[in-house]
């Protein structure tokens, strides 16, 4: 997969020394050319579905699974965006996410855990362009939105680029 960017606290401490964390995200259009984000509403920032690969996944397996989780949605994946690395300091974390896109098959209803419901986590269907828009504008002051603004909106912009 592409390597598009690397995201990174300035004081980085020594890569042997981190946590490593491999996550899949995917940017996912349903009948009527709408994406979901998910609006982590305690923090005011927006995200692209997807998370951590659990032991045993594959990339695309921990997809399929955190996108029926989060958004409720059964999908296919087309092709590849890319892959983003973050180092996160203050956390010890070197986390590389993989980005695909595709197509919603199926929708139904997300069963967010409970820190995802305590964190007010709500999907939200939005063209590609309000997506953008919508990630620019997040202005929250929580550690963990940085990056994840960084991260998501360059998935967005790099998909918007090399695939439309």
């Amino acid at each position: 997969m592409k390597f598009i960017k690397e995201v990174k606290d300035s004081n980085l401490l020594e890569e042997s020394d981190l946590k490593l964390r491999e996550a899949s995200r995917a940017i996912l259009f349903d009948e009527n050319n709408l994406i979901p984000l998910l609006f982590v509403s305690k923090y005011n920032y927006h995200k692209l579905p997807g998370g951590g690969i659990d032991k045993g996944e594959d990339k695309k397996q921990a997809l399929f699974r955190e996108c029926l989780e989060e958004i409720g949605c059964e999908i296919e994946v087309e092709g590849e965006v890319g892959k983003i690395i973050e180092f996160r300091a203050r956390w010890n974390l070197k986390q590389t996410s993989y980005c695909y896109f595709g197509k919603i098959l199926s929708k139904g209803k997300s069963s967010f855990t409970k820190k995802e419901l305590v964190q007010g986590f709500e999907v939200v269907w939005t063209t590609l362009d309000n997506a953008i828009t919508k990630i620019e504008n997040d202005n929250s002051d929580s550690y963990e939105s940085g990056f994840i603004k960084q991260r998501d909106l360059a998935f967005l912009v790099k998909f918007k680029e090399v695939i439309i």
